[in-house]
């Protein structure tokens, strides 16, 4: 039997709420109006607008906002009811925990200025671990070398999709296998 079985009900774990599009920030204002922790990890990115570019804070994972709760029924209605939320993340109706680690590499990249694209989930290459810089510590694959440059590109795995980010290749180290 696992622990997570003999876990105390009340405990405080993050879940994934799946927003509208485009529907982040007003469910993160929504929730925060009720007094729910949440977090909307970002990332800088040049504007898309024609007229200027500049840097702006966008959703790190569009669609996602994160709530840290014990899902009680009265919170999980409070949350459900959020203008906004679609539903919250689980397998088969049932709300499943995000787990504390995915959390803390969200936090590590919020509000990072770098190059991001979301990509489908990939299971090729090396795995690595990052060891310098404001993702050391995070895991992942070894995608591909940035031609003309020292540049290379990782892929790192966080609620089952896998973000590719371009680092230095000297702080990157492989996983012996």
């Amino acid at each position: 039997m696992s622990n997570s079985h003999n876990m105390k009900e009340n405990q405080l774990q993050w879940y994934a709420l799946y927003a509208r599009s485009r529907h982040e920030d007003v469910v993160f204002r929504g929730l925060r109006r009720k007094s729910v922790e949440v977090f909307l990890p970002k990332i800088q990115v040049m504007s898309r607008r024609k007229d200027r570019r500049k840097r702006i804070l966008a959703p790190l994972l569009p669609g996602y906002v994160f709530v840290h709760t014990d899902l009680n029924p009265c919170h999980y209605w409070d949350i459900i009811k959020t203008y906004g939320v679609v539903r919250i993340i689980g397998v088969k109706g049932k709300p499943v925990p995000v787990k504390e680690e995915e959390i803390a590499s969200l936090q590590v990249l919020d509000g990072t200025d770098r190059t991001v694209r979301n990509q489908a989930y990939m299971k090729s290459g090396d795995r690595i671990m990052i060891m310098e810089g404001p993702l050391k510590g995070l895991s992942g694959f070894y995608l591909r070398h940035k031609s003309k440059s020292d540049k290379v590109v990782v892929s790192i795995e966080l609620l089952q999709r896998s973000l590719a980010v371009e680092i230095e290749n000297w702080s990157v180290e492989k996983i012996p296998s």
